[in-house]
């Protein structure tokens, strides 16, 4: 009979970690009056760790509403009544420098947050539309850097040798750069460079794109030397000998037996990557790099309220908090996935 090699601490099997709770679980008594001992996957333990966290719990609600609110912008914004470029003249007052009508920037039944000073956009739509902007940056910048950082991570630490030194210095040195510096200084070259519109601006499908391509350019190297100090751990084991042993080729190898074992401290990367991408993404909108007014998005948003924050407060407070809520609860959620895939993390 030939004998298959088997990872192990994949998804499908028993935890083999020390933390009783994510071993077993009771289940049901036998007929002798024992209880029966039920083993559980470390995705199920992890799953369980988190729902005892009411901080994560919180966290895991609010980044799940903020996701749906972007997934159903167009809805959402139609409840109000308003466009996210959509002008209410009457809302702003030209006597006073178009400022809004009232208190705490115009809210009222008609704009639920206010209108913008100068536009008259319903602040509510343009809020609603700019996290789906930020969302989708942060996502995608994320996904495709650990994507890259996995990849370059697993060959340099299974191969070793000079592609592990290669490799080891690209990440040395990818980590070197200040990243928001580079990026705000390559994003404009590359987006004068490609192809402009029929009105002379870059397109902002294409604005986007390259927002996501420079963030993801210079964040996949923390997830690759991650990934590479597991993976010279997981080399030497005994699977990865058998399906040497066996003749499986190295793509086998890395993807089949090295990577299962490695969702871990990948999922935990991911879950950290996104709420600094959102957050570079609204710094770069902030410094007039990222996306261009009239399109909505949060960091060009605290970009326009910067300048009424005297005369109109609300403008600055309002997506000014709801970033600030976006980002804590991301992070929070984040802490939370990694302190429930770290069996050794001490838990009250």
């Amino acid at each position: 009979m030939t004998m298959q090699p088997q990872p192990t601490g994949t998804a499908g099997e028993t935890s083999l970690s020390t933390d009783p709770a994510a071993e077993t679980s009771p289940g049901t008594p036998s007929p002798g009056g024992a209880p029966t001992i039920t083993g559980r996957s470390p995705g199920r333990a992890a799953w369980d760790r988190i729902k005892r966290d009411r901080v994560s719990m919180a966290a895991l609600v609010i980044s799940v509403l903020f996701i749906l609110v972007a997934i159903f912008a167009s809805f959402i914004a139609k409840l109000g009544g308003w466009g996210p470029i959509t002008t209410d003249g009457k809302a702003i007052n030209p006597d006073t420098g178009n400022y809004p009508y009232g208190t705490l920037g115009g809210i009222s039944a008609h704009h639920l947050l206010g209108v913008e000073p100068g536009t008259g956009y319903d602040l509510f739509a343009r809020i609603v539309y700019g996290l789906r902007t930020s969302l989708l940056v942060g996502f995608a910048s994320a996904v495709l850097s650990i994507v890259v950082g996995v990849i370059v991570g697993l060959a340099a630490g299974y191969f070793g040798g000079w592609i592990d030194s290669l490799l080891s210095r690209i990440m040395d040195l990818m980590l070197a750069f200040p990243q928001l510096l580079f990026i705000i200084a390559l994003t404009p070259v590359l987006q004068n460079s490609l192809q402009t519109n029929i009105h002379g601006g870059t397109n902002e499908n294409l604005r986007l794109l390259i927002l996501v391509l420079c963030i993801s350019a210079f964040a996949w190297a923390y997830t690759a030397r991650i990934v590479r100090g597991q993976a010279l751990s997981l080399r030497e084991r005994e699977f990865v000998d058998a399906a040497r042993i066996m003749g499986a080729g190295w793509t086998h190898i890395l993807f089949k037996q090295l990577l299962p074992n490695l969702w871990a401290p990948i999922l935990i990367s991911f879950a950290l990557a996104v709420p600094q991408n959102i957050t570079t993404e609204a710094a770069l909108s902030y410094l007039g790099v990222g996306v261009v007014p009239p399109n909505p998005d949060w960091g060009a948003l605290l970009t326009d309220a910067s300048q009424y924050a005297l005369q109109d407060p609300a403008y600055l407070f309002i997506p000014g908090i709801l970033l600030l809520v976006l980002v804590l609860s991301l992070n929070l959620l984040g802490d939370g996935v990694r302190d429930a895939l770290d069996p050794r993390a001490n838990r009250s």
